[in-house]
Formats: C-alpha cells, structure tokens, sequence
C-alpha cells in the first residue's frame, strides 16, 4: 500500500528505511523523499514507526548544531557544517 503518493513510497518502502535505522518523520524524508512534497503522509509515517527503538536522548546525541545556530534552531542530519578555522578558536 503507498503511504506517499507524491513520491510512489510503501508501506514496506518506509518499514525497510525503519529497520535500517530511521527512527523518526524527517530521517524516513532524508531517506527516501516521502513526507516532504505536501506532507500528507507524515502521520501515517509516524503511526509505522510508531515509538520505535530510538529514545529521544539517543536521537538528539547524534545530532550536532550548526555553529552560530540559535539553541533549538532545526538541525539537518547528516550535514557538515562549514567550519573555518577562525570560527573554531
């Protein structure tokens, strides 16, 4: 059955990204595109992965801030940010 009709994503699609580690909305997106066009699906997404293995600490530990982000400003997975070396001391 599709959960995101915008980009052609199943059921097994977001089950199989889920057993390979994605634990929320926004790392299935990162994944495999789903949730990100009008956003219909993101529910039905969230009620798949239900709570799943990943505690909120264990999530927000793999994340790293931006530097010069405000505190609580959304952080992009899997992205590097551009350090100079003038930031860093």
């Amino acid at each position: 059955m599709y959960v995101c009709s915008c980009f052609g994503i199943t059921e097994d699609q977001v089950k199989r990204h889920a057993d390979g580690g994605a634990c929320t909305p926004r790392q299935i997106a990162s994944a495999c595109k789903a949730g990100t066009d009008c956003g219909g699906c993101v529910r039905r997404i969230q009620a798949l992965l239900g709570r799943g293995d990943c505690a909120p600490r264990e999530l927000g530990e793999r994340r790293t801030a931006s530097v010069g982000a405000p505190a609580g400003a959304p952080v992009a997975l899997g992205v590097t940010p551009d350090v100079r070396l003038s930031d860093a001391a």
